[in-house]
């Protein structure tokens, strides 16, 4: 009896021991090794199935979609540690200052391009709480209004993309698809982190214009909960340089949508995408940190010029692709204008020497602004964290199939009534459910590799079904009494918000998401292959 569910308690034991609280890595390459052990003895688990975990981290390491997740994590703590996200909140605030509900719609404007740098959603929330938080209590918000907006504006790191989230998620999705189209003996059909981040952009878009709508109602039904800036608040906006507002707002935009466009237009691989994204976060950074001094010296003169180079770069890079530059057609690659034309030769100098030179600049800034060592130490600890997390749940995978856990999961699934849609309702439920005490990571390393397989082959699209799932995480993080976000809302909130504020201000917020989850499932086409 206990050797055949073995795999059962397996995974309770796993469950019971994330909700102690210990340490989640070390509990799965634990409790697989511990049932493995169990498995032996019992004469139901192959030792010589092990064998396959040394392969299991090579693979993992060699993979190039997750060589992405160290650089968009340093791209988004760079941004963050150097203030570049302060000033951009405080600039969509002066930009919205006269309008009624101005400082709630900065901060979902805002917290969605902070999604698409960071990704992280506890990173996300806990900077928008910071920094947005006292503002909107000091210019009389409600309490309710305040909390929801930022709780929700922080989630967007999970269906926005560029997001560590959307990443590991396609990896987990790539895979299963393989795995069911081997098993129904089809032929392989890659799914790429490109295809889900474009597959997410239109929903998070849509969750976008349902906070932006809310707002707008809510500040026409209920003006006196978020009241209009005074007029001494709006001269004291006035009084800083359009110049200042220019590069807080327009350069971190600027940056996203070129990293975000390069992969969508498929000129680049999302690793070559957030490597530019890293560098040019550090060129912003470098110029920031000295912006706010009377002789900026020249790192901020090499900083703004590496900047200026990669954009221009990227730009080029663009147009050559498209066959607007340089008589090539979009089949070509651009790497052939760079080497077949004087011009060519030329813009490849100049960016070879300005962009390196800026990039010293910006590190040696940033290294007497004591920003340096911080950033790299906060890139390493996350990234440390995922892959750590992702080699254990490697080992948890192995063994669990082994005891016969996927085959369990399939024929639940398969049998679930309703065919693909009973399993789907079910496998939503589960995943909504676990995501009050599981982090994403978690999920998507531990069951998206059992579920998908077999919703992919009952008829599901993977990556509809990759959206769903992350959907349904960012709306499992928002609920009460459990959610992620509102945990992390509340450790950095004032003392006067109290969590029975946060609740009641995440739930129309949670209506929102679910209106726009439905969205998704009822029409399969705003996810667009």
């Amino acid at each position: 009896m206990i050797a055949d569910n073995l795999h059962l308690l397996m995974f309770a034991a796993a469950f019971i021991a994330l909700l102690g609280g210990y340490h989640v890595a070390l509990t799965l390459g634990g409790i697989a090794l511990a049932f493995a052990g169990i498995g032996i003895g019992l004469d139901v688990f192959e030792p010589r199935a092990l064998i396959f975990w040394p392969g299991r981290i090579l693979g993992n390491m060699s993979n190039q979609v997750l060589a992405a997740i160290p650089l968009f994590v340093l791209m988004g703590v760079v941004l963050e540690k150097s203030r570049v996200a302060e000033d951009l909140l405080e600039a969509a605030g002066r930009m919205l200052s006269g309008v009624r509900g101005g400082l709630g719609y900065s901060v979902i404007l805002v917290g969605a391009l902070l999604a698409a740098s960071t990704g992280i959603v506890g990173a996300t929330v806990v900077t928008m709480s910071l920094i947005a938080l006292p503002s909107m209590l000091s210019q009389g918000y409600d309490k309710r209004i305040s909390t929801g907006v930022i709780a929700a504006s922080g989630t967007l790191g999970q269906i926005i993309p560029p997001s560590i989230v959307l990443i590991v998620l396609a990896d987990a999705i790539s895979n299963a698809n393989a795995q069911a189209r081997q098993a129904s003996g089809l032929p392989p059909s890659p799914v790429s982190a490109g295809d889900l981040f474009s597959g997410a952009l239109i929903p998070g878009l849509i969750l976008v214009g349902l906070y932006l709508s809310y707002i707008a109602l809510m500040s026409v039904l209920k003006p006196g909960l978020m009241p209009a800036r005074t007029a001494q608040q709006i001269a004291d906006a006035d009084d800083v340089p359009l110049s200042r507002t220019v590069f807080a707002f327009g350069a971190p935009l600027v940056l996203i949508l070129s990293v975000l466009g390069s992969i969508l237009g498929g000129f680049t691989s999302p690793t070559e995408a957030a490597s530019v994204g890293a560098i040019g976060a550090t060129l912003l950074a470098g110029a920031r940190t000295r912006l706010d001094e009377a002789k900026r010296g020249w790192t901020y003169t090499a900083s703004l010029a590496g900047a200026g180079a990669l954009l221009f770069l990227i730009a080029l890079v663009w147009l050559i692709k498209l066959g607007i530059v340089g008589g090539l057609t979009p089949q070509d690659p651009p790497s052939e204008f760079f080497t077949t034309t004087m011009t060519g030769h030329l813009i490849a100098v100049a960016v070879t020497i300005i962009i390196p030179i800026g990039l010293i600049g910006a590190l040696v800034a940033l290294f007497k602004a004591k920003t340096l060592d911080v950033s790299l130490k906060g890139a390493a600890e996350v990234t440390s964290m995922v892959f750590l997390i992702l080699i254990c749940a490697s080992l948890f995978s192995i063994v669990f199939r082994e005891l016969g856990g996927d085959v369990f999961v399939e024929e639940l699934l398969k049998q679930a009534p309703g065919g693909l849609w009973g399993a789907l309702a079910f496998t939503m439920i589960a995943v909504f459910v676990l995501g009050f005490f599981l982090d994403f990571l978690e999920i998507v390393f531990i069951i998206v590799p059992l579920v998908a397989p077999p919703l992919i082959a009952l008829g599901a699209d993977p990556i509809w079904l990759g959206v769903l799932i992350a959907m349904n995480l960012q709306t499992s993080f928002l609920t009460p009494p459990f959610g992620f976000a509102l945990f992390y809302l509340k450790g950095s909130a004032p003392p006067s918000v109290t969590t029975p504020d946060i609740w009641r201000g995440a739930i129309p917020f949670i209506a929102l998401q679910a209106i726009g989850l439905l969205a998704v499932i009822l029409i399969p086409q705003l996810v667009m292959r």
